[in-house]
């Protein structure tokens, strides 16, 4: 899944989990941790295996449920000593719908294959087509198909519901952004 479709899986379960728990649309600092964690997997392992060779493939490490399961408890402790359970529950929220929307469409019926990078290291990935970077895999790995075009419509939902949430985080970032800008000149 591309970088849009896990932000829109992310916050479409955020918000559905936030209007469940608290009755009301997430707010500006667990969106950011939310952001970052539908991406973290990604963020981790793409760098390590296109760029530096260190691991095996795109979907190892931060992919794996080994390493979620370190993570997740990790996350949880650092949240509650900091008081700032909700920002930590927001990014594992995001890391793990990035994991979920990584799982192949064939896994609804049954077909396993594709799920290998979940148990990694202790089940061998299937050999990669090299890729250069982000830009050689955009440019050279990946078509627009029926798959890319439902992540484009996903994140369009999500940017519905957003906006239908009240643009939450917008006001923060732009206090942020009038802030540089002023304190700059």
């Amino acid at each position: 899944m591309w970088p849009w479709g896990h932000l829109a899986v992310a916050y479409l379960l955020y918000t559905a989990y936030t209007h469940y728990r608290f009755d009301r649309p997430p707010r500006a600092l667990p969106l950011i941790a939310l952001a970052i964690g539908s991406q973290f997997p990604d963020l981790i392992d793409k760098p390590l295996a296109w760029s530096v060779s260190v691991l095996p493939g795109g979907r190892t490490l931060g992919h794996s449920l080994l390493f979620a399961a370190l993570l997740i408890p990790a996350v949880l402790l650092v949240a509650a000593r900091l008081d700032r359970q909700q920002i930590g529950i927001a990014f594992l929220i995001g890391h793990v719908s990035h994991l979920v929307a990584d799982l192949p469409p064939s896994v609804l019926r049954g077909d396993l294959a594709g799920t290998e990078f979940l148990l990694w290291p202790l089940i061998e990935q299937p050999p990669e087509d090299p890729v250069d970077g982000i830009l050689d895999a955009i440019l050279n790995y990946y078509a627009l198909g029926p798959y890319e075009w439902f992540q484009f419509a996903l994140f369009a939902l999500a940017i519905l519901v957003w906006y239908r949430d009240g643009l939450p985080g917008l006001a923060t970032v732009r206090t942020s952004l009038r802030r540089r800008v002023v304190g700059e000149s």
